[in-house]
């Protein structure tokens, strides 16, 4: 519900990521891993990273619970070695790694990993030891923990393609509630299909949920912009 009051237009994303941390909760998740992990798919301005920003207040009490990573910058094998620490003697071994130090100060957190697509395919490897294991070690030999995180991964997989084709595309011209869930779905599976060509089925398999995110209507905006300048006006107060 909270999410619901704060998140327009994406109400299956909030459904998928509620039931995750709903089982989590009660205990039925496997207790090696995270408490889920999403691909969030779909262009710009959506609301891909407000949503996470929300989830990080709603499940942990502040938006600083949110660890953002820019995955165009670990593209190079040599920079995967940042999310872990640099090896001893190399510069930057004592500020340890940008993921591992960040979980290991918040260990109730949700991880953002922008434009995971980018990555280089070596950080892919270190996410499925996260996603089995429920934890990396770092390069000082120390054992972080990732059992109370939530990651999520936004992409633009299938964005250009749903651009090519406004037929199947988020903006989609069809008439009634009905086509327009039509025309949402066939283009949610067109997205879901390109990106199982590019993710290996090992990574996808575990990953508790890809959503493809809705585009947002004149009225959604409206009611995004009635829900920020509350925010102002409360911010303003304070």
């Amino acid at each position: 519900k909270v999410l619901h009051e704060n998140v327009i237009g994406q109400d299956e994303a909030i459904q998928v990521i509620s039931k995750a941390v709903r089982r989590a909760r009660s205990g039925l998740k496997n207790p090696k891993r995270p408490t889920g992990a999403f691909i969030f798919s779909g262009p710009t301005g959506v609301g891909k990273t407000y949503i996470v920003k929300k989830l990080a207040e709603f499940l942990f009490g502040s938006e600083d619970s949110m660890i953002r990573l820019d995955m165009s910058e670990f593209m190079e094998r040599h920079a995967v070695a940042r999310l872990v620490g640099a090896p001893p003697g190399y510069i930057g071994y004592d500020e340890g790694g940008q993921l591992t130090e960040a979980v290991r100060r918040k260990s109730y957190s949700v991880i953002l990993l922008d434009e995971i697509e980018k990555a280089h395919p070596e950080v892919f490897n270190i996410l499925l030891q996260i996603f089995d294991d429920g934890h990396l070690t770092d390069a000082k030999g120390r054992k972080v923990d990732f059992r109370n995180t939530l990651v999520v991964m936004t992409s633009n997989i299938g964005s250009d393609l749903i651009r090519e084709d406004r037929s199947i595309g988020f903006n989609a011209r069809t008439e009634g509630a009905q086509g327009d869930q039509e025309a949402y779905e066939r283009m949610k599976n067109n997205v879901l299909d390109e990106v199982k060509r590019f993710f290996r089925p090992e990574f996808l398999n575990r990953i508790d949920g890809t959503i493809v995110f809705h585009a947002l209507s004149r009225e959604h905006m409206e009611d995004i912009v009635d829900i920020l300048m509350k925010e102002v006006s409360t911010n303003l107060l304070e």
